[in-house]
């Protein structure tokens, strides 16, 4: 969290500012537009779309499994998602020009217009990548029966979040600072959820 409150003064001040431009213009020359259509599936894992079917359907696996309050871990999902579309509301900072940056994957929050703001900070796709992916990740690895489903959970995270954040800035679509700021709030609300799983349990009285 407070590392999440630092990067905003940060970027509120434009301390970042040079350190954005010079990893936009590092990334800028490994464009490759056949790439492109690839990019634009990457960004879908972390669209509002995916993210939000994929934490409804695990709140829907932990209701069934007979916890129902684990069904709670959406709440760290939503808030996650109120707190990004707040700070890109009152926090002026423009993402990269439309003249460097490319088309980012098909979202229906480009039809209802949220992101009109034109700001950029933090990013929501790896928010909600880190978020979603890390919760499944968390119950793989605390529930699966098949021991490697249980040892590669953890390391297919951390490759879908790598592979995610890289694709925000190569199609100039978010700032570095965007990225971390969205891994600090996804990281914020993961490690909420993941309390929340791991608080200890009543033991069931039987009749």
């Amino acid at each position: 969290m407070v590392a999440f409150v630092a990067l905003t003064f940060a970027v509120a001040a434009g301390s970042l500012n040079a350190f954005d431009q010079q990893v936009l213009h590092a990334i800028a020359g490994a464009w490759n537009p056949s790439l492109q259509p690839l990019f634009q599936a990457i960004a879908e894992l972390g669209g509002l779309e995916l993210t939000s079917i994929l934490v409804v359907v695990l709140s829907l696996f932990l209701l069934r499994r007979g916890s129902p309050a684990d069904a709670w871990v959406l709440v760290a999902f939503g808030a996650s998602q109120i707190l990004e579309t707040l700070y890109k509301a009152a926090l002026y900072h423009p993402g990269p020009s439309i003249s460097v940056s490319h088309p980012d994957g098909p979202s229906i929050t480009e039809l209802l217009g949220s992101s009109s703001s034109g700001n950029s900070f933090p990013s929501g796709h790896i928010m909600r990548a880190i978020v979603v992916y890390g919760l499944i990740a968390f119950v793989v690895r605390r529930l699966a029966p098949w021991p490697a489903a249980r040892a590669l959970a953890f390391p297919i995270l951390l490759v879908l979040i790598v592979v995610e954040a890289f694709d925000r800035i190569y199609l100039a679509v978010h700032w570095e600072s965007d990225v971390i700021g969205g891994v600090l709030l996804g990281a914020i609300a993961l490690v909420s959820a993941t309390i929340w799983l791991d608080r200890p349990r009543v033991p069931t009285r039987k009749a």
